[in-house]
């Protein structure tokens, strides 16, 4: 599988020769999940290895030969796409909520994403049931699936009704989302860095650690916002990450703060908003995942942004895709892989009796990797032609991407099992206790993947620049 970083001059990314696969086997799945997981990670990778060259700008990769070799082990990357971390002598919390989950209605499937306390007050509220799994399921399967799905949504809860890939390529959010680029990339001519930090057009990328000295603020929540950061945080990066007063994600937050400052910030609040701004002013990179006008009710949108920083590389990510009636529609990997014809997929590939998702959350993960990728190439276009970007990403239209390619027939053999030999010796002490994680799946010669700070609990940092 090839990924390519697309907007409206670029030209298609070809593999190049100094890219090597290692490992064996593949997850079960009906699409190539684990290929998709290689090919994300890779396209991140490659883009970093291109960077001290000078190639990471250039779409193409023309120059294959100066770009440092590059390595992507697809059983690692399989692990990687699934959880990376491993609790010694501790367990992590559930990552769903006991309600959450796929429920059968009058005419088929629909998933209530209930993690959010709001969202599932929405969903019981709608259902005017007690907080009761078999209750709930009672009252769904005497609902359609399509006006149950619009009266959660409609109530500002999260619901996805399962449909079949051909129902989906036919909805007007299907069609909207065929439409869009795998990313949406604008640049910005700010002159010779006019109005940009002073420290900018003097950064340069060392070979050992490509990433350090850049400073990206992180605005993410689950999961592939927090995968680009932390990503670019293992080469050198420094990401602090900023969430509201109160807000945590104790199933989720100990697998993507590897690397990261953790600070909390109220942007409801005229000093909260001010620290921000403060922020935005010293940060090369924002990724930020909100919904599309929540920054703009803030009075940060993106004029806002640009305004303070016209250097700035801002990388925003959106559920449903940009266009469409459901481009401002909440969303999770789960709800897409029901609404993309993902899930229906699974369940008649392997003749199944209930939706069958993709193993793990991988259009989460491979929308992160590509967002990091992005980053990354922006961050050689500043250098190179003094501009700022503005890249978009979905997890609708990363969706489609994997959607549009199959399991070949005589496909891979299974993964084998985890190994002891599959993790890294070390020992990372996080808030939560000591964890080891997977192998590393990439690798650059000449530039070590290393984060240099453990996973630490979100607030326990202060909102500054280090």
């Amino acid at each position: 599988m090839r990924l390519a970083i697309t907007g409206q001059d670029a030209r298609r990314q070809t593999a190049p020769a100094n890219l090597t696969v290692s490992g064996h086997g593949a997850l079960a799945c009906a699409f190539p999940f684990t290929d998709f997981a290689t090919a994300a990670i890779a396209s991140a990778t490659l883009a970093v290895a291109g960077l001290t060259t000078g190639a990471a700008g250039d779409y193409g990769l023309e120059d294959h030969a100066a770009i440092p070799a590059v390595n992507v082990d697809r059983r690692l990357a399989s692990f990687w796409f699934l959880s990376s971390l491993r609790p010694q002598g501790w367990a992590l919390p559930p990552m769903w909520d006991p309600l959450a989950g796929d429920y059968r209605t009058a005419d088929g499937w629909i998933r209530l994403h209930t993690n959010s306390p709001s969202h599932r007050a929405a969903a019981l509220t709608v259902l005017d049931v007690q907080a009761d799994r078999d209750a709930i399921a009672r009252v769904v399967a005497n609902w359609q699936a399509d006006a149950l799905e619009t009266a959660v949504v409609a109530n500002g809860g999260c619901a996805a009704a399962m449909r079949t890939l051909a129902q989906w390529d036919a909805h007007p959010q299907g069609e909207a989302v065929a439409r869009e680029p795998l990313l949406h990339w604008e640049t910005f001519e700010v002159g010779s860095a006019a109005g940009a930090r002073r420290d900018v057009a003097e950064w340069k990328p060392m070979r050992e650690r490509p990433l350090n000295g850049i400073r990206v603020l992180d605005l993410t929540r689950i999961l592939a916002g927090p995968t680009a950061t932390r990503f670019l945080a293992g080469f050198g990066a420094q990401v602090l990450r900023i969430d509201p007063p109160g807000w945590d994600e104790p199933g989720t937050v100990p697998e993507v703060v590897l690397g990261k400052r953790c600070a909390r910030l109220d942007l409801k609040q005229a000093d909260g908003r001010a620290t921000l701004e403060a922020l935005l002013r010293d940060a090369d990179i924002v990724v930020h995942g909100y919904r599309p006008d929540a920054l703009e009710h803030l009075g940060l949108g993106t004029a806002r942004r640009r305004e303070l920083n016209p250097m700035l590389i801002d990388i925003s990510l959106d559920a449903y895709g940009w266009q469409g009636p459901w481009q401002a529609r909440r969303g999770y990997d789960s709800l897409l892989q029901m609404s993309t014809g993902i899930a229906d997929a699974g369940m008649r590939a392997f003749g199944a009796q209930r939706p069958t998702p993709l193993p793990g959350q991988g259009i989460d993960y491979a929308t992160g990797y590509l967002m990091a990728a992005a980053a990354v190439h922006a961050l050689a276009r500043r250098q190179t032609q003094h501009v700022g970007s503005t890249v978009r990403a979905s997890l609708a239209r990363t969706a489609r991407l994997l959607a549009t390619h199959r399991t070949p027939e005589h496909a891979p053999p299974p993964l084998a099992a985890e190994t002891p030999d599959d993790l890294s010796a070390r020992i990372e002490d996080t808030s939560w206790g000591p964890v080891r994680r997977v192998a590393t799946p990439m690798s650059i010669a000449g530039t070590p993947v290393d984060w240099a700070l453990p996973a630490m609990a979100l607030g326990t940092a202060t909102p500054q620049w280090p």
